[in-house]
């Protein structure tokens, strides 16, 4: 299980996403950090994490205030959970690896390398930075709920709403769309300083980048969803959460794919666009041939051809057939299209590119209008492994990608209620079995994968 979370670019470590007050979940913690001032686009001034500290306001050591927690500092702060990860984002820069990745590429002291603060920190401009600032801080508070300045004094008055806040600056996170914007700055990429992992930064020892909103989200989660939340917020849809994640990863890769300067490097492509593990796999010489590349069917490329990541793309497939099957034949032929442009030439690819792209976008658009019943989850679970989308798990990439969809379905269940924590506990050997598949990218086996997942997605679907 460690290895394969180190190839996700996520530290091992035990966890527990929250299920209502009880947990259960495997393993997984952060090692990158999120969206930073730059991403929110705000204009005012950021007044660091200090300011919200006060005991009265976001510092007590226990969760009991009337409204919100009041602890989310200690949370957001924690030295070895998932939920502490934001806040050791600039530390890593400073440690070993940083270093070495920082020397490797000519960036000098990785904890002032602008590639680096981008996403390790909350690197907002020098003009915008109020007193309290530090860029040490590592991710803070409005890296992701955007500068302060604003709405500081009037988001917790008696008379203050949430609306007036979001009109002041704040981020409204609780659109999921707009999460998915603001987490994938940095968890996947943008065309801001600092904001984009290459294939060189991998090359030097940078992990793999690998993004799922809803887990994500529940990783980070500093807030309890109760009555009062609903009542100013909505109650979130994990289904829709993680859905609608899934479309914005795809129009986000896409979207910076078909940009000259992100989509190419000198005489190559931007080789982080591909899927990693069907380049980087043991090669083998000897009398008789060994092939390391299984046919996908989802992919219309020539034999041998490097693969564009798609992990995002079929599972927004599964999004469609089950959530919005009157698109589903469209974005599949524009997927398909897209891929088998991928074997003609840049051009092709980037006009194919964009096709997919607004496709996908039609997609996020449904899914933020749509309303799913108790079995939705369960539904998805069953495509996932199901005879027209398992045949795509030909790549490690996209398998992981499956089982850490199937996991935050399976949470998303135990809190609509539809399965008890004990039951989900009960088959959480089924799930880490297909964790195991995908360990690590050298012993990955796709059909032993298919195996294992579709194992999983049975003893989830007996549960129903």
């Amino acid at each position: 299980m460690a290895a394969f979370l180190h190839h996700l670019g996520i530290a091992s470590g035990p966890f527990s996403v929250r299920v209502g007050a009880l947990a259960c979940m495997g393993l997984v913690a952060v090692w990158l950090a999120a969206p930073t001032a730059q991403a929110t686009g705000a204009t005012g001034r950021y007044e660091g994490v200090a300011t919200c500290a006060g005991s009265t306001c976001h510092g007590r050591a226990e969760g009991n205030g009337k409204v919100v927690r009041q602890d989310e500092l200690r949370r957001w702060q924690e030295p070895s959970s998932p939920s502490g990860a934001h806040s050791r984002a600039y530390a890593v820069l400073s440690g070993q690896r940083g270093q070495q990745i920082a020397a490797t590429l000519g960036l000098g002291n990785a904890t002032n390398a602008p590639a680096c603060l981008g996403c390790h920190a909350t690197d907002a401009p020098l003009a915008q930075r109020g007193d309290r600032y530090q860029v040490g801080d590592g991710v803070g508070c409005e890296s992701c709920h955007g500068a302060s300045t604003g709405w500081l004094a009037t988001h917790y008055t008696v008379l203050g709403t949430h609306t007036a806040n979001i009109a002041q600056g704040l981020v409204p996170l609780e659109n999921p769309a707009v999460r998915a914007s603001v987490c994938l700055d940095c968890h996947y990429g943008s065309d801001k300083p600092g904001h984009f992992v290459t294939h060189r930064m991998m090359a030097a020892g940078h992990p793999r980048i690998s993004f799922e909103l809803d887990l994500f989200s529940a990783l980070q989660q500093h807030h309890d969803e109760d009555a009062d939340y609903a009542a100013r917020k909505g109650q979130t849809d994990s289904v829709r959460l993680w859905a609608i994640g899934q479309a914005e990863a795809v129009q986000r890769s896409l979207g910076l794919f078909v940009r000259p300067g992100f989509g190419s490097q000198g005489l190559f492509p931007e080789f982080t666009f591909f899927d990693c593990h069907s380049c980087h796999r043991q090669i083998f010489d000897s009398a008789e041939r060994h092939l390391t590349f299984e046919t996908n069917p989802g992919r219309p490329i020539p034999f041998g051809t490097p693969p564009y990541n798609d992990e995002n793309i079929i599972m927004l497939s599964v999004v469609a057939r089950v959530l919005a099957p009157g698109q589903a034949a469209a974005f599949d032929s524009a997927a398909r299209n897209f891929h088998a442009a991928m074997g003609q030439g840049r051009a092709q690819s980037v006009t194919a590119a964009a096709r997919l792209n607004a496709a996908a976008g039609a997609l996020s658009r449904a899914l933020a209008q749509g309303s799913y019943s108790g079995d939705s989850a369960f539904t998805v679970i069953a495509a996932i492994s199901g005879r027209a989308i398992a045949p795509r798990f030909t790549d490690y990439t996209g398998s992981a990608q499956a089982v850490m969809s199937v996991d935050t379905l399976l949470n998303a269940l135990v809190r609509q209620g539809r399965i008890t924590v004990g039951a989900a506990a009960g088959i959480r050997a089924n799930i880490n079995r297909a964790y195991a598949a995908v360990k690590a990218p050298n012993g990955y086996d796709p059909a032993s994968f298919r195996a294992a997942l579709g194992e999983a997605a049975r003893s989830i679907e007996a549960l129903r």
